[in-house]
């Protein structure tokens, strides 16, 4: 049998397999031809808006500001801008120490912190409803009397004297103590005992810590925690009478 053309033709060699590039020879052939090219590659848009800037904050207290769930990291919307603007300053400059909000703040101007306690000051966003606290009655009613009558024997005036008589804050620059978590509430509480939280001098809130006794941090914490927030939010102003029961640095500086 008589072979036919084909079988006298050369057969193709196969073409050898070239190795793979690894990954950052790609990205770097990538970027040498954007060099060469002049370098004018489109830059990605960048938003540099004060809500994209901020949101750093809201990573961590939740969206808009509304409280995270962890019970750590509390509400920031909606609270006065004074007290906000304290509260930036006091991590920035070490009277509050908490190494994240410290590191973010640590190179900021006063100017910046204004217009961030501004921002987050002007949000007027629905409270959820309270969870339920599941404590003893006794020690509900307990913190009720601590925050709404206070303690005469003990000179320990009652929250709603300096926090508003509906406890949601008072201008210009004392904050609204309801819809906060409760471990939120106590762990406050706990590091003003501790000296690990301070403010303005004469810091009020040190002198009224230290007269509390055993429990009433769980008491009070939990009555805070258990109660609804009034709807509309209002921020009580203080009247040309109002007297606050104790020297407080914080709401010096706000005036």
């Amino acid at each position: 049998m008589t072979p036919g053309l084909h079988s006298f033709l050369p057969r193709p060699r196969p073409r050898p397999r070239l190795p793979r590039a690894p990954a950052w020879r790609v990205l770097l052939l990538a970027a040498a031809l954007v060099v060469a090219h002049g370098g004018h590659a489109a830059p990605a848009p960048v938003d540099d808006s004060l809500e994209a800037r901020l949101a750093a904050c809201t990573t961590c207290h939740g969206r808009e500001g509304r409280a995270a769930p962890d019970g750590y990291h509390p509400r920031i919307a909606g609270k006065p801008a004074q007290y906000l603007f304290h509260q930036l300053l006091n991590f920035r400059d070490g009277r509050r120490h908490y190494g994240p909000m410290v590191a973010l703040l640590e190179p900021l101007p006063d100017a910046y912190l204004r217009e961030i306690a501004g921002h987050f000051a002007a949000l007027e966003l629905p409270y959820p409803p309270p969870p339920r606290v599941d404590v003893p009655p006794a020690l509900l009613e307990r913190g009720r009397r601590l925050a709404l009558e206070g303690e005469a024997t003990r000179q320990l005036p009652a929250c709603a004297a300096c926090h508003g008589a509906a406890l949601t804050g008072m201008l210009p620059a004392t904050p609204g103590l309801l819809g906060l978590p409760r471990d939120y509430v106590a762990a406050q509480l706990g590091a003003w005992r501790a000296g690990q939280r301070r403010a303005h001098a004469p810091d009020c809130m040190a002198e009224i810590v230290r007269r509390l006794g055993p429990g009433d941090v769980a008491a009070v914490s939990a009555w805070l925690a258990a109660q609804p927030v009034p709807q509309p939010v209002r921020i009580e102003a203080p009247t040309a009478a109002f007297r606050a029961p104790l020297r407080c640095g914080a709401a010096e500086q706000g005036r």
